[in-house]
Formats: structure tokens, sequence, C-alpha cells
């Protein structure tokens, strides 16, 4: 496929993904601005709403502006002065990321990845900026360049997940790297790659699980808490949809909490495992299901990661001492043909026999990765959400990243060091049995 093509489809397909990001955020809008209000106010105070949705859930920070009567009905002290909103409303940046992530495993596909990357980012970064130029009002109005970067940035970060999950485009850029860096640190930093990315994709799945479970098991407070609101067809689908769009940040606020930091709905509230702090929280029925309490046994959500890591390293360094022991029977077999083996061979050593820095170099990385994962997406889950005491809401990303990073090194480290110790048991009655006499 021809290099100008395959730029016009991922430029279009990007520009499809932020008009359906848009839609879904201008659909229960035109529906409040008919049913509920009537048609009363302006068509453009629809749409700009509608961008500034779109850019809030990819990050970029919205200061908003109330009128005198409108901060006095909210009732929280200093909604009266301009106040940022920061909280990103992460469905509609998973929804970009997916697609991105497709743009660029089709670019893969046609043999032009980096015509992709950049024709799918400079489009996303062109409408983030058309976007937030648009919508500027004194009312509400986003950072222009948080609108140009952050959309593009979020598009191009799903385009290098697409084009790395090529193996073949995988293999061309190791061969591309200095012959200064030898093939067993590659080696390292793939199973820590495998250990550290797998352990908080099973602490964000475990998270999930638990989300999912207290949302159903609070049904009924759900229910009630909709009713009570009164908000009728159009404001339901308007609550809807932004619960929707929450969803990926109450699963990594899930993650929090089962790492132990919890997260705040407010300055001065916590909910941990350890117990439930709160205060007046925003009128969203899925705050219902919030824990009233604490967690019986706290402590143990604490062996997800360690076991998840446990695992994870487990099995790699049992999977690579099985392909080392093949490499290095290979090799013997060849040397024996050829009268001894050469013992500067870098596989002549024993089979079964790995370094004991190799599994601390995994753990540490693993740790590191995990942190990574975990500590930056609590971070951007949380942010303001109003004025006054709602501009702490959500994980504290630092305690979230020191949790994981020593949580996962530590079953990482058990993992590695007990495959270590099993294969090595194995081996040594091989090595030390006593040679049998030859019979006649």
């Amino acid at each position: 496929m021809r290099r100008t093509t395959v730029a016009l489809l991922a430029a279009l397909e990007a520009l499809v993904s932020a008009l359906v990001g848009y839609g879904i955020a201008l659909v229960p809008l035109m529906l409040l601005w008919g049913m509920h209000f009537q048609l009363g106010l302006g068509l453009d105070v629809v749409f700009r709403a509608a961008a500034d949705v779109w850019l809030l859930g990819h990050g970029v920070d919205l200061t908003v502006q109330l009128d005198e009567v409108t901060a006095a009905r909210t009732g929280v002290p200093g909604a009266e002065a301009a106040f940022p909103i920061t909280i990103a409303l992460l469905g509609f940046a998973l929804l970009t990321l997916l697609v991105a992530r497709r743009i660029g495993r089709r670019a893969v596909a046609a043999g032009a990845p980096v015509v992709g990357l950049v024709a799918a980012v400079v489009v996303s970064g062109g409408v983030g900026l058309v976007a937030t130029l648009a919508a500027r009002h004194p009312a509400a109005h986003a950072s222009v360049w948080q609108g140009a970067l952050l959309p593009a940035a979020i598009t191009a970060a799903g385009v290098l997940i697409g084009l790395l999950s090529s193996e073949q485009l995988r293999d061309r850029l190791l061969d591309r790297l200095p012959a200064a860096v030898p093939d067993e640190w590659l080696e390292l930093a793939g199973r820590a790659w495998r250990v550290g990315v797998g352990s908080a994709f099973a602490v964000l799945t475990v998270s999930g699980l638990v989300v999912a479970w207290a949302i159903v098991s609070s049904y009924a407070t759900i229910t009630g808490l909709h009713q009570v609101l009164g908000a009728g067809f159009d404001g339901g689908v308007a609550i809807f949809v932004a619960e929707l769009s929450l969803l990926p940040n109450l699963v990594l606020w899930g993650a929090s909490w089962l790492l132990g930091p919890g997260f705040a709905i407010g300055a001065g509230t916590q909910v941990t495992p350890a117990g439930t702090l709160l205060g007046p929280v925003p009128g969203l029925p899925i705050a219902g299901a919030l824990p009233s309490d604490g967690a019986p046994m706290a402590a143990l959500w604490l062996l997800v990661p360690v076991l998840a890591a446990f695992v994870g390293a487990y099995l790699v360094s049992r999977v690579a001492v099985h392909g080392a022991d093949a490499a290095a029977g290979r090799v013997a077999e060849h040397d024996a043909e050829h009268d001894g083996v050469d013992e500067w061979s870098p596989v002549a050593a024993e089979p079964g026999q790995v370094p004991w820095w190799h599994p601390l170099a995994v753990a540490l990385g693993a740790g590191l990765l995990a942190a990574l994962i975990l500590g930056l997406g609590a971070w951007w889950s949380g942010g303001a959400i109003g004025p006054g005491r709602l501009a702490e809401t959500g994980p504290n990303g630092w305690a979230v990243a020191g949790v994981a990073a020593l949580t996962v090194a530590v079953g990482a480290i058990v993992g590695g060091f007990t495959a270590r110790a099993r294969v090595g048991r194995r081996t040594s009655p091989a090595e030390s049995a006593p040679a049998e006499p030859d019979t006649l």
C-alpha cells in the first residue's frame, strides 16, 4: 500500500475517532437542551459544552466561572470564584487509545508505520486545538496547549502500542540496537517487561472485578439515589454517559484501594481497606457503590500484586531456563561430534545454572514498570472535580507507585529464586551421580 494511502486512512480514522467521542458527549447534552431546557439555551452553548467534555476526557484542564446565582445554588464555599476541573473522564481517552492502537496495527501491516503514526498524531492534535479554540468562553475555557498536546499524546501512545504488537517490527528495532548491548540484558529486560506489565494488569483486572461486584451489590442504593435525583429520561442518559466515562477512573481507584493507599473524594476524606471517612459526595448515583466501612482482613488484598508477580516471575524464569537448557544441549551435541567442548563458549555452562543476580534484576525492573503503570494511572485518574474541598479527588500517585513497586518486586524476587532453586534441584542429582562402570 502506498504511503499516501496509509497517511490518509490513518488521518481519517483519527478524525472519525474524535468525532465519535465528541458525539458521545453531544447526544446527552442535546437531549437536555431539547427536553429539560426546552430549547431555551443557545445551541452554541451545547456544542461548546460537548467540546469541553471531550477535552476533559483527554486530561485537558478546564477553568470554570459560575455566575452568582448558580454558585449560590451549589452551596459549596468558594464556588463564586473561578476554579479548575482537572479530573479526566478516562472513558473518552480509552476510546481514543483503542482506535489509535488499531491505526498502528494497520500501519505496520501496510509497511508504513512512521507515516501512520505522524498522520494520526497531527490530526488528533489539530482536532484538539480547534476544539479548544472554538469552545473558549468566559464561563468555561480549556488550556490551549493541553488541548493541542494531550489528545495527540494519547493517540501517539495508542499507535505505538499497535506498532509494537508486531513481532516483525520489534525484531527490526532490536536489530538496530547498538552492538554494545548484550543479549543477556535484552533477555532480562524482556522478562522484567512481561512480569511488571502482567502484574499491573492483574491488579487492574482484580480491581475491575471488585468494582463490578460493588456496583452489583449496591444496585438498590444506586437505584434509590437515581430516583431521588428525579433526573427524567434526558437527565438519566446524561448521568449514564457521565458514569460510563468515569468507569476507567473507578477501576484505577479500585486498584489504589487494593494496594492500600486508597483514594479521596474531597479534602479530608479517605476510602481505604482499613476504613472509610467521607463527607458530602458528588450527586452521581454510582457513589452509592462506595464502601461504607473498611474490608475485613484488609492486608490480604496486598497479596494480589505479590502473587501476580510471583507467578509471572516463576513462569518466565522456568521458560528462560528451559530455553537455555535446550540451547546448551544442542551446543553440547555439536561439540561432542567435534571432539570436545569449548570451555569459553557462552552456553557451555551447566544446564540450570542461573546467575544469582538475574532474579534480582528482573524483580527490580518489574517493580519499576508496575509502579510506573499504576502510579501514572492513579495520578491521571484523579484531580479537581469542583471548587473548595472538591479540589482533592482521587488517589495519591506517589503512594500507589511506591506500594506497587514494593509488592511486585517482592513477589518477583521470591518467584525468580523459587524457579532457580527448583531447576537447580532438578539438575543436581544428574550432575552428582557417579558414573556407572562399564560392564562386559
